[in-house]
């Protein structure tokens, strides 16, 4: 058994663990008590619900997914930093086999309030960076946005063709780059 859980970071590093090694079904509050070594009651001092458990485990895996690099050279290039989405998708999927499509997804079906906020609250953050990134690109034209076709906007269809790339487990950032070469420089 593991030593004592004394934080909600270490419940969702346990939970996350579970899910690498058991899947989805393998997070709820008896699971991860017991994985954690503690008593269930002390997982709800924490979590109030085996959904409030999930949800918060979810935001959690999408951050360790994309977190921000050490290495600031991607958040200054549009190509390097959609290189860098692309093979963090890559990696998240091989440490969380299904993790796109199984659950992640299944919270806009399953209208789980909660679950839906925080991971759009996620993907939020991520289109903002990719806004940020394309703002900042010295090699993106001058002329390549205006007020018709802004750079939120485009940012958001880039971020969009990533999202269906996650369900086609599709890694290749090379016809989104083109995309961004023949559209912005």
């Amino acid at each position: 058994m593991n030593t004592v859980v004394t934080s909600r970071e270490d419940i969702l590093k346990t939970s996350r663990e579970l899910i690498r090694r058991q899947g989805w079904s393998a997070v709820n509050i008896r699971s991860v008590a017991a994985a954690c070594g503690v008593s269930v009651g002390s997982i709800y001092n924490y979590f109030d619900s085996k959904s409030a458990l999930v949800s918060a485990t979810v935001e959690s895996v999408w951050h360790e997914i994309f977190p921000r690099p050490e290495d600031d050279a991607a958040f200054h290039d549009t190509q390097a930093y959609i290189t860098w989405m692309y093979e963090q998708m890559e990696h998240g999927c091989r440490q969380y086999p299904g993790f796109f499509t199984l659950h992640s997804l299944g919270f806009l079906q399953e209208e789980k309030a909660d679950g839906k906020r925080r991971m759009q609250q996620v993907w939020q953050h991520i289109s903002d960076e990719l806004c940020s990134v394309l703002k900042q690109d010295p090699r993106v034209r001058t002329d390549a946005f205006t007020e018709q076709f802004t750079a939120e906007q485009f940012s958001d269809v880039l971020f969009s063709l990533m999202l269906s790339a996650l369900l086609r487990q599709d890694y290749d950032p090379a016809a989104v780059l083109e995309i961004v070469r023949r559209t912005l420089y």
